[in-house]
């Protein structure tokens, strides 16, 4: 047996070492858990390994965009057949389990949820200042339930691992554990986190606004609407953040970690090999001029004819979202930089800002109260930013004509984000959605098939999703 693709492979060694700037933090040394952790500084950068975790190119390094967005109809891939048609296979509905990049976010996934529990099961063993300490807790679960949230969308049931592997042998032992049980270990840890971290963060650390903000996505994700309505407003009321006045520089790599930014991942481009790979990825094909002719054009996550078609001309975000080369090409310019090399851009990628807070509120509000002036408030919050026009409570029908207007100023507003395929699933809008434009997929593909690696590796244990 290949004991280094296990679940999550064999004990992940931690690599990070402190600098004095959180955000200029890079792996440099690889030390074994057992002999490391002595000190504040170790559990330190123990933290700051599973932050680098998500940075990972099977997580938002990369391929959750292929997962997120190339999957829905926003963005489609320059040529669905290079690379072997691994890329290609997402957008065409064709994925089969032995493609490479299923099993490449399985392992780093749980490469990272390793990452926090080999820190979390030696924490309170060390002398340490207790609000560093409440703080790391809060950091690791939050990335713990961040890393499960997106597992258990991807793939419904996943194995749940809560403990340290010790000996890899022990990782035979892990089935997978039904959605509920998934989501009652998310909720319990951002729970506790909400209860360690600081309200607000500017420095790209992990907030109590994160934690609250991820709980109330997943509250709307179980269809608890009153619950979820009830965190959205606690964070709008709380006054901790709001929207840049201009759509354009909330994605500025000058403007990182901005007042309506709530939780990033962070990149810093530079010789240390810390930088994103947005800025190539999403330029496209050829096409290295849209890049400062830095490193290659990857013609990934390009915008779609169909999301081009769902803007109005006057709205202010078509000109950062989508633009147009010289060529004649969409791209996005969310992501848009001279990269210091090929695939270091000194972007960060948003994984959670104000925006979404106030469309989930209009969302959870209008499910529970049913057609309401408030989500309409919240609702042209955003639209007042787009420079668009407001709605009142007579341009809708009823409640689901709110909701159709509610999920297409989703679309426009956190297109690239890697919102749109689980909005569509969560709306129950994904099949007729893709079908509609043309696809024929069946209503098991709103899942993604278990990677064949980890059902060879442990037969019997770790099944197939229905369908593949």
């Amino acid at each position: 047996m290949k004991l280094k693709t296990i679940i999550i492979g064999t004990v992940v060694l931690l690599a990070a070492a402190c600098k004095k700037d959180f955000l200029e933090l890079e792996p440099q040394s690889t030390r074994s858990a057992a002999s490391f952790f002595q000190t504040q500084s170790d559990i330190e950068q123990g933290v700051i390994g599973a932050y680098d975790a998500l940075q990972s190119s099977g997580q938002y390094g990369e391929n959750y965009v292929y997962f997120m967005e190339v999957r829905s109809e926003n963005s489609g891939l320059a040529s669905l057949t290079n690379s072997g048609g691994i890329y290609g296979d997402f957008e065409a509905f064709s994925l089969q389990a032995s493609n490479v990049l299923l099993n490449t976010t399985w392992e780093h996934a749980y490469g990272g949820i390793q990452r926090c529990n080999i820190v979390l099961n030696r924490i309170n063993e060390i002398s340490m200042d207790e609000a560093v300490k409440n703080r790391s807790i809060g950091e690791l679960k939050f990335i713990r339930a961040l890393t499960y949230f997106n597992l258990v969308r991807i793939w419904g049931e996943v194995p749940l691992v809560t403990e340290e592997i010790v000996d890899p042998f022990d990782g035979f032992d892990h089935r997978r554990n039904t959605i509920e049980e998934v989501y009652v270990q998310i909720i319990a840890d951002l729970e506790d986190a909400q209860n360690r971290l600081a309200p607000v963060s500017t420095d790209g650390r992990i907030s109590r606004g994160a934690a609250k903000t991820l709980m109330a996505k997943v509250r709307l994700t179980r269809k608890e609407y009153a619950a979820a309505a009830s965190i959205c407003q606690e964070i709008i009321q709380s006054g901790n953040y709001q929207l840049v006045s201009d759509f354009a520089n909330l994605f500025s790599k000058d403007n990182k970690n901005n007042e309506e930014s709530i939780f990033e991942i962070q990149f810093k481009k530079g010789s240390e090999q810390e930088g994103s790979g947005y800025a190539n990825l999403f330029a496209p094909l050829g096409e290295s001029s849209v890049v400062g002719e830095v490193g290659n054009a990857y013609g990934r996550n390009l915008p779609t004819d169909t999301l081009l078609g769902v803007f109005d001309s006057s709205d202010n975000r078509l000109s950062i979202s989508i633009q147009q080369s010289d060529r004649n090409n969409l791209y996005t310019a969310k992501f848009q930089d001279i990269p210091f090399a090929d695939l270091n851009g000194d972007n960060n990628f948003i994984v959670l800002r104000y925006a979404d807070v106030l469309l989930m509120a209009a969302e959870a509000l209008n499910e529970t109260n049913g057609l309401n002036q408030q989500s309409i408030d919240y609702l042209n919050q955003v639209r007042s930013r787009a420079g668009i026009a407001n709605y009142s409570l007579n341009d809708f029908s009823s409640k689901e004509d709110f909701t159709d207007s509610l999920f297409l100023e989703r679309q426009k507003e956190l297109c690239f984000e890697n919102h749109r395929w689980f909005d569509l699933i969560r709306s129950d809008r994904a099949v007729s959605t893709m079908n509609g434009l043309g696809f024929n997929i069946a209503p098991h593909q709103v899942l993604f098939p278990v990677p064949q690696t980890q059902i060879d590796i442990n037969p019997g244990v770790i099944t197939q999703n229905t369908g593949y």
